[in-house]
């Protein structure tokens, strides 16, 4: 025994063996006083164990008379049955030799005495075996049933950490608990939901599948009646999570052995209990990844649709013009964004150019993207003649529609094939770039504020002449504030890299500001890149 129980009876047999240790190793003669002495304290181990039983409740006393008369009735039956069965064969024995020696005389009287004392030494030898072996299997079926029950919930509590799903920990709860301590009904409650724990093992009386989460209720005996009385339960074991939420509930009954739950068995499931619940925990946890997991796949899908349906919003193809040769193109930072451009074909050989930048970034600028769009084409039938018109109309429907802080800004042009005439308006957008044959550039300054940021909106028209060579370009300022490092694209390159290629085809020139600017930014893209080039011929 080791603890308070322990210390009498460790004191009882230690100076007996050390007397004996020494007299064997030694030669050491003890007095008659020690032997006295070591003889008496022999006796505090018997008196010892019955102390720390009533004292301290080692063993309840009703389950150690129980088991001890069961274990006697047991061993002494199994004596008795043997000592029948040897007594049987030495008179079986004896009726079957008695005759012949009578008739053998005097003569075969020490013979009778040697076969006696072989069927006697064999009957002996082998009674003693088989004692020694049932013995040691009623040994082992009395005394090693806590010690495997212990091993049994040790185990379990090692196996809780392998689960890798609810149902197979409930399984493996219910496997080890009843291989370790055989009760009559076993019911395994695992959460489900926020408030409710249903039965995941075991078996549980009808209509009480699932049990609502009401920790102090569950642990209040007081209250367990109403509401678990269907289970008739012995024993009641919570499997909490790491913050005390309750995760399960392990409702056991009576055992088959109609003995107690010891304390030692509690403190066994208590620690399998945590095991499960940090099992729980994990699962919990590698389920939402999943469903994170599962969540980002369907988002990402979800944004590639969005992506596909915002790409069929630009223009697929770019207007053939027989004075101007245009080219436009948007390389979106995200899977979708808020720049934005068009051509409209307004009539009387009227084209219309639009490039946008729609304030804020991702899906929510994507979405003011297509309004504005909406907007614009559903307002081109006052284009040709007013141009201002059709911006106050398309601010009023933007204005309306979304928050304050949420606006665009944006170019918009009027060009006519028969004139060559531009006429513009722009509303708070980065100013293109004028580029002449024999000039210096020139920008087309903003002549109105952003759309969509105040209900009263008003833009004035400018005018310009394209001639022959003359090259417009339109960029939003993903171009020109590409970065590398703390370093901007900056107009500057921009003009460069048009000088140089301002004599080849529009979409030529598209390619080289793109790729230029993608060099520089070595391919790190921060903002929507949108370009839009017109060049007379």
């Amino acid at each position: 025994m080791g603890g308070r129980g322990g210390r009498p009876v460790h004191g009882g047999v230690t100076p007996a063996l050390i007397d004996r240790a020494l007299q064997v190793l030694l030669g050491f003669k003890s007095s008659a006083w020690i032997e006295t002495a070591t003889t008496a304290l022999l006796f505090l181990s018997p008196l010892a164990f019955a102390y720390a039983v009533v004292k301290h409740r080692v063993l309840e006393i009703p389950v150690l008379l129980k088991r001890s008369a069961r274990y006697l009735l047991v061993q002494r039956g199994f004596t008795f049955l043997l000592s029948l069965v040897s007594i049987g064969l030495m008179l079986m024995f004896a009726f079957a030799f008695s005759g012949r020696l009578q008739a053998a005389g005097e003569a075969a009287e020490p013979t009778g005495i040697s076969l006696g004392a072989v069927i006697g030494t064999a009957l002996l030898w082998g009674g003693s075996q088989v004692h020694r072996r049932v013995s040691g299997r009623i040994d082992r079926a009395f005394f090693r049933s806590a010690y495997n029950a212990r091993v049994i919930l040790e185990e379990l509590a090692e196996d809780t950490r392998t689960a890798t799903d609810r149902a197979a920990l409930a399984r493996l709860l219910e496997q080890h608990i009843r291989e370790a301590l055989q009760p009559r009904s076993l019911a395994i409650f695992l959460e489900q939901g926020e408030n409710t724990l249903a039965l995941a093992a075991g078996e549980a009386p009808r209509g009480s599948e699932t049990i609502p989460i009401r920790l102090p209720e569950l642990l209040d005996p007081a209250l367990e009646r109403d509401t678990l009385a269907a289970f008739q339960p012995e024993y009641l074991v919570p499997i909490a999570g790491r913050n005390g939420r309750l995760l399960g509930l392990v409702i056991l009954g009576l055992r088959l052995s109609e003995e107690p739950y010891s304390g030692d068995d509690k403190r066994l499931l208590a620690s399998a209990a945590g095991q499960a619940g940090t099992a729980l925990e994990n699962i919990r946890l590698a389920e939402d990844i999943a469903a994170r997991i599962e969540g980002e796949r369907r988002t990402a899908r979800e944004m590639e649709i969005a992506r596909e349906v915002q790409a069929r919003l630009f223009p697929q193809s770019c207007p053939s013009l027989p004075t101007l040769d245009c080219a436009a193109q948007c390389i979106q930072a995200r899977s979708v964004g808020g720049d934005y451009y068009d051509f409209v074909d307004l009539g009387g050989g009227k084209t219309g150019f639009v490039l946008a930048d729609v304030s804020g970034k991702g899906v929510h600028a994507a979405l003011l993207m297509a309004h504005l769009q909406a907007q614009l084409r559903s307002h081109c039938g006052v284009a040709p003649l007013d141009p201002a018109a059709l911006l106050k109309a398309v601010n009023r429907g933007l204005w309306q529609s979304t928050a304050a802080q949420h606006y665009a800004t944006l170019f918009f042009a009027v060009y006519d094939e028969g004139s060559r005439r531009l006429q513009y308006i722009n509303c708070g957008h980065n100013p293109p770039v004028w580029l002449r044959p024999g000039a210096p550039a020139q920008r087309l300054e903003p002549t109105a504020t952003v759309i969509g940021a105040f209900e009263q909106w008003t833009g004035a028209v400018r005018e310009v002449q394209l001639a022959p060579g003359d090259l417009l370009v339109v960029f939003s300022d993903g171009v020109t504030e590409a970065a590398r490092g703390e370093e901007e694209f900056g107009e500057a390159r921009l003009l460069d890299v048009l000088r140089a290629n301002r004599d080849r085809a529009a979409g030529e020139i598209l390619d080289a500001v793109l790729a230029a600017v993608q060099q520089f930014s070595a391919g790190a893209q921060s903002d929507d890149l949108t370009l839009l080039i017109a060049r007379a011929k």
